[in-house]
């Protein structure tokens, strides 16, 4: 057992530095993350014991590549863990009481002793918390408590699933303290998504929290959503020439339910038009065949919707066909055919609501006249309102920020680098 200032020596001499290079990145600023889980610790002997045995874990968050809106119609998704996170010190505390101080959140204790839903938890920490523990113990597992502080980097309504990078943190740190490390990357995501979906309430799809768990580059298949096929692509994002860079709209995310859920609800229509549930369960050349009688059964925007799916579960394809030949120029192209498929199609880069207010299409327009022709620009996740993806050129990046943040507004770029490793112990 190594005591918490022994630790703190060796975390500040260098010894888990390699350690730390395999999980985020050759290129990622090492020093900052030494100094927040330096941070974590200090702050973890202030709060709780100065002399427990701590540990250290990581959830990742993650950007969707290619694949918008087709895992819920059990598509095909491109996604990548990106070297935001949020890192816990841990440990246990020889109760049922699960004790969480997030800095910048509201402290929170669950007694996971009690695995009921509770309503009034709903869309908190506590009840992803509570949703974790309860699937692990419904798997046989037998739980107790721990205390921890966490810290997490992952921007909240950035796209880039803060909740997600939660789930799997709090899915590694029982796995580690209390299963044995028996349950693997992809039961750690299901956990998760079971915790959001039925205790945080968010019917979310499985695509955020398997690129979380999983770590690098993932492609992703839903066709058995029991039994997701999970590729990780072997491609070094550093060598490509370009930059990742997610950039905040500004735009309001108030109020998008609706929106949101009229996706699903009109591709799942254009599936019942065929007896099926979802659109991959339906050949596409019947699809095209029988447009005539569907747009007036379902209506044009519904079929458009349709069209989408078909057009971006082949970019997925095609995407990582082009990364695992290494011809990163393809593979941008076919992220700009997403984007455009996406905003003809799925049409969701502004809120059909209030059309006056389109600060995604903006934000996608004015990236696209800074790079003029170079690189790559999309709508980023599920659209409406938040972020939009760019692919920037790294002898461009400066140029990039300064021209976007003049107009785009000051801090709303944000460039990221893919993190080889999930969810994960740290220390």
């Amino acid at each position: 057992m190594i005591n918490q200032k022994e630790l703190k020596e060796k975390i500040t001499n260098g010894e888990f530095d390699s350690h730390f290079f395999k999980i985020y990145g050759e290129k990622s600023n090492i020093n900052c993350i030494k100094e927040r889980i330096i941070e974590l610790l200090d702050t973890y002997s202030l709060e709780f014991n100065k002399t427990d045995e701590v540990h250290f874990f990581s959830g990742s968050g993650r950007t969707e590549i290619c694949g918008n809106h087709t895992d819920h119609q059990n598509g095909c998704v491109l996604a990548a863990a990106v070297n935001l996170d949020a890192i816990a010190c841990v440990a246990k505390n020889n109760s049922n009481m699960v004790c969480i101080k997030s800095k910048g959140y509201p402290d929170i204790s669950v007694d996971i002793s009690d695995l009921q839903i509770k309503d009034f938890e709903k869309e908190t920490s506590a009840a992803l918390v509570r949703g974790v523990a309860a699937k692990i113990t419904e798997m046989g597992y037998k739980l107790s408590g721990f205390n921890a502080v966490v810290n997490s980097t992952v921007l909240g309504g950035s796209g880039l699933s803060s909740s997600a990078a939660y789930e799997v943190l709090i899915g590694v740190i029982f796995n580690d303290l209390y299963c044995e490390n028996k349950l693997d990357e992809i039961k750690i995501a299901q956990i998760g998504q079971f915790a959001e979906n039925n205790y945080f309430g968010k019917p979310c799809g499985l695509m955020d929290q398997l690129a979380s768990s999983v770590g690098g580059i993932v492609a992703i298949d839903f066709k058995d959503t029991q039994n997701p096929q999970v590729k990780k692509i072997d491609y070094d994002f550093e060598k490509s020439g370009y930059s990742l860079c997610i950039i905040n709209s500004g735009a309001d995310h108030a109020d998008l339910t609706n929106e949101y859920a009229a996706i699903p609800a009109e591709m799942k229509k254009v599936a019942k038009y065929f007896g099926k549930e979802y659109l991959r369960q339906i050949d596409e050349t019947v699809f095209w065949n029988e447009i005539s009688n569907l747009r007036k059964q379902v209506g044009d925007r519904a079929v458009v919707r349709a069209i989408h799916f078909f057009t971006d579960n082949k970019n997925v394809e095609y995407q990582t066909k082009a990364l695992e030949k290494n011809d990163f120029e393809t593979f941008l192209s076919y992220v700009n055919k997403s984007g455009n498929s996406s905003a003809e199609c799925l049409q969701n880069i502004y809120c059909n609501d209030d059309i006056q207010n389109q600060a995604v299409n903006v934000t996608i327009q004015v990236a696209k006249k800074v790079l003029n022709g170079k690189g790559a620009v999309r709508v980023h996740g599920g659209g409406f309102a938040g972020t939009v993806q760019a692919y920037v050129p790294k002898h461009m990046v400066d140029e990039f920020k300064d021209k976007m943040e003049m107009i785009i507004g000051k801090g709303s770029c944000h460039f990221l680098s893919v993190r080889p490793k999930g969810g994960i112990k740290l220390i």
